[in-house]
């Protein structure tokens, strides 16, 4: 009997080729590393960045000029949405320009600092001051008003009404101390801004009869 085998065709052998320049998925792989390779250039790019910002060289309080000579300059890195918080050398200083807040010496120029003279609603006043001034009260810091009254007499009695507050939270603008150690006569002057409707009590109380006293409000100057 005869058997015999059958002999199938033997499946053709696959080969990998080496992708050529135009396989998409090689293309792909090039596009990635170019991108992230850009990505960060300018993630370091960017870190290194630095704009010149305007810098207080003294405190600045409200109402006083904003001028370009009168501020330094710092290079600073700032991140994103922190650009248009501050006033910048490219913008530079608007004519007429003052300070609406307190800027202290050193800092850096918040653009919200920033106005013209028509957004201040503060008047300095001069209150002289005959005792000893604390340390404390220097200009851009705070200070509370008192008002002292003058002691009345009644059937022989001398009797003097209690202190009762005049003012809160004034910034001081200005600190005129007597000259000198052996200086006689004359008193510490403290210039401070008053909002303008607490303007006729406290004008009414520097000039009458009573004392007015400065007390510093803690943490807030030298």
């Amino acid at each position: 009997m005869d058997t015999s085998v059958l002999e199938l065709p033997a499946p053709p052998v696959s080969r990998l080729r080496r992708p050529g320049w135009r396989d998409p998925r090689l293309l792909a792989g090039l596009a990635m590393v170019a991108g992230s390779v850009a990505l960060g250039s300018w993630v370091v790019q960017d870190a290194q960045r630095t704009v010149d910002v305007y810098v207080t060289r003294g405190t600045l309080t409200p109402g006083d000029g904003v001028r370009a000579d009168a501020l330094g300059v710092a290079q600073v890195r700032l991140g994103a949405g922190e650009l248009e918080l501050y006033l910048t050398v490219a913008d530079g200083v608007p004519d007429g320009a003052v300070a609406v807040r307190v800027v202290d010496a050193g800092e850096l120029v918040p653009r919200s600092a920033v106005g013209s003279a028509g957004d201040l609603d503060v008047r300095p006043v001069a209150v002289p001051v005959e005792q000893r001034l604390s340390q404390d009260v220097v200009v851009g810091s705070q200070v509370d008003l008192w008002v002292v009254p003058l002691a009345v007499s009644s059937d022989g009695v001398a009797a003097r009404p209690a202190p009762h507050p005049l003012a809160r939270g004034l910034v001081v603008a200005e600190v005129s101390r007597p000259e000198g150690a052996f200086t006689a006569g004359g008193s510490t002057v403290v210039q401070v801004l008053v909002p303008n409707d607490e303007l006729p009590a406290v004008i009414a109380a520097v000039a009458g009869d009573g004392a007015v006293q400065v007390v510093p409000v803690p943490g807030t100057g030298g």
